[in-house]
């Protein structure tokens, strides 16, 4: 696995600094932020929709569907790997389940999964009795990313064992993992009797009318229903260069941590709908690398200024696609993805602040 793949599969997303430019009085429109992802860094396609509170929508497209066609780029309703875009539907189905009693924010691991989360080698420090449901939503867990340490080769290794024989950081620290949200979609599966996938489903995704997300099948290495074509590196044959991804990854591996399948039409409802003020609870202060300026870290879902204001946010990318999805204070909901996962993750920040903002 190359480098590059190793911090990008399922939405370890490399986001680059909020650059000061965003408190700038009038942003570029969005259709052109669109339009540079797709020239400038050779994205094949790239869409952006915007709904605001009252219901009312606005869309831009750049770009194809598919390359050598001459395909217009596909529309909202247009299915993509949304990679870490998952990470806040799976927190909203804890929270879920914590206003009904079954889970507690501040129990540890170990009451829901007992013996399971216990390090081994470099890893012996790890121990869900001292690691809380909290702590894995807000990634404090000190969990470690499993991602470095496996190869894109079927089939998978048991992903919770690889972390645990790795080092983990520093508890109580913000260092995102998606082995947290793994462990969640283990919790969620505990405590209700059924697969995490099959729980957000009936807890989230059918109540908040995403009926175009899904979570895909073993085996399912396509998107089903409209999309573009997708495109990048694939992992498991980087010798290749850029080819054609759509039918080729295995999503439904990376399931908890960023399996879902969706839509721009979809995720803006989720971000209607979604208990924002119980997921920024106690946002923990980001200090990584590439995370913008300021960013706080809740249940699944970060915060950043912007020149309009507060974004709430969630990104995510894998080889073929690139996300990032949030709103405003006001449930001003936007999506912004590309067919491909650009070098300058900045533009697609610029993109996602730009329909944002605009008016």
């Amino acid at each position: 696995m190359t480098k590059l793949i190793a911090g990008v599969v399922a939405g370890c997303v490399a986001l680059t600094p909020v650059t000061p430019a965003f408190a700038a009085a009038a942003p570029p429109s969005p259709q052109s932020r669109l339009d540079l992802l797709t020239t400038e860094d050779g994205m094949a396609g790239a869409l952006g929709q915007v709904r605001s509170p009252g219901g009312a929508t606005a869309t831009w497209r750049s770009g194809t569907a598919e390359r050598g066609t001459g395909k217009p780029m596909i529309g909202p309703q247009g299915r993509f790997r949304i990679a870490s875009g998952s990470k806040p539907i799976i927190a909203a189905t804890v929270l879920r389940l914590v206003d009904e009693k079954k889970i507690g924010l501040d129990a540890p691991v170990e009451r829901y999964l007992p013996g399971v989360v216990r390090g081994t080698g470099d890893g012996a420090g790890i121990d869900g009795r001292e690691i809380t449901v909290r702590m894995l939503l807000r990634q404090t867990s000190g969990l470690p990313e499993f991602l470095n340490a496996i190869k894109w080769k079927e089939p998978f290794p048991d992903f919770l064992r690889v972390a645990l024989t790795l080092k983990p950081t520093p508890r109580g620290s913000f260092a995102y993992a998606n082995t947290n949200y793994l462990v969640l979609g283990m919790i969620v599966a505990a405590v209700t009797g059924k697969d995490f996938r099959q729980a957000s489903r009936d807890l989230i995704l059918e109540p908040y009318g995403m009926r175009n997300t899904y979570w895909p099948a073993k085996g399912d290495h396509g998107i089903r229903g409209p999309h573009a074509h997708t495109y990048g590196t694939h992992p498991g044959r980087p010798g290749e260069g850029e080819v054609d991804l759509t039918d080729q990854l295995p999503t439904y591996a990376f399931g908890a941590s960023g399996g879902l399948i969706s839509t721009p039409e979809d995720l803006n409802r989720f971000w209607r709908k979604a208990p924002l003020s119980k997921m920024m609870a106690q946002p923990v202060k980001v200090e990584e690398e590439g995370w913008p300026a300021d960013a706080r870290y809740g249940y699944g879902v970060a915060r950043m200024r912007s020149g309009c204001g507060d974004a709430y946010f969630a990104a995510g990318d894998m080889p073929g696609a690139a996300v990032i999805s949030g709103r405003d204070r006001a449930g001003r909901a936007a999506t912004v993805y590309t067919t491909g996962v650009p070098e300058n993750r900045q533009h697609l920040i610029d993109a996602f602040v730009a329909a944002m903002c605009g008016r």
